[in-house]
């Protein structure tokens, strides 16, 4: 499962790309808005950074303008994924844009059945936002899981890219269910690597060694 960064924060990025383990990020305009400058000045960085998929926001809502931007999104890198909402004339762009050979990532996704709409038009990932559903009393994950599920029916190429991720174990569960991809806040993504365990092990191991070596 590829794991992408959830942000617009260069340093973020930086720092979390460095460790090995980030294939791509994803941005929304709230994250742009957060990092206090001009969007397209925070994209060059961040695709000058990342060797991987780079998910930039649409913001238009009607279908000729939403292929205007992401054509002009998918000029700026090969890299660029342009991220169009789960609506009617989005999906109407996203069959533009995926004819155009351009990689799109479906957002706002949460209904199976809007993710079977995003794979018959083409789109490269679909977004089911499972945080977002947990908060209102659904089970997130059971997007994740439905959609995995009509996906592997019908052959559709479409990669699901679980968002709104709330806590690891959204990473874990997203894995177990086949997701292709899953994007996390950067604090999420450092909290992958810690256990309790591992910290009290290798207390013990060079403190045992300091024993030996007499440092």
């Amino acid at each position: 499962m590829k794991l992408f960064i959830d942000t617009a924060d260069v340093a973020q990025i930086r720092e979390a790309y460095s460790w090995g383990i980030v294939d791509g990020v994803t941005t929304n305009p709230t994250h742009v808005m957060k990092s206090g400058r001009k969007p397209d000045e925070v994209y060059r960085e961040i695709l000058d950074i990342v060797d991987g998929p780079v998910s930039l926001e649409t913001i238009a809502t009607d279908t000729p303008s939403i292929v205007k931007e992401g054509r002009a999104l998918a000029k700026l890198h090969k890299n660029v994924v342009v991220k169009v909402p789960v609506i009617r004339e989005g999906l109407k762009a996203v069959k533009e844009l995926s004819a155009d050979g351009i990689k799109t990532n479906v957002t706002l996704n949460f209904s199976p059945l809007q993710a079977l709409l995003a794979a018959k038009c083409g789109a490269t990932y679909i977004s089911p936002f499972v945080g977002r559903l947990d908060a209102i009393g659904h089970i997130g994950m059971d997007l994740v899981r439905q959609t995995r599920t009509i996906y592997d029916n019908y052959g559709f190429k479409t990669q699901i890219l679980t968002a709104a991720v709330r806590h690891p174990g959204h990473v874990l569960e997203s894995a177990l269910a086949g997701a292709d991809a899953c994007t996390m806040f950067f604090d999420f993504m450092k909290m992958l690597y810690d256990h309790p365990l591992t910290d009290n092990g290798l207390d013990t191991f060079l403190k045992d060694w300091a024993k030996v070596t007499g440092k």
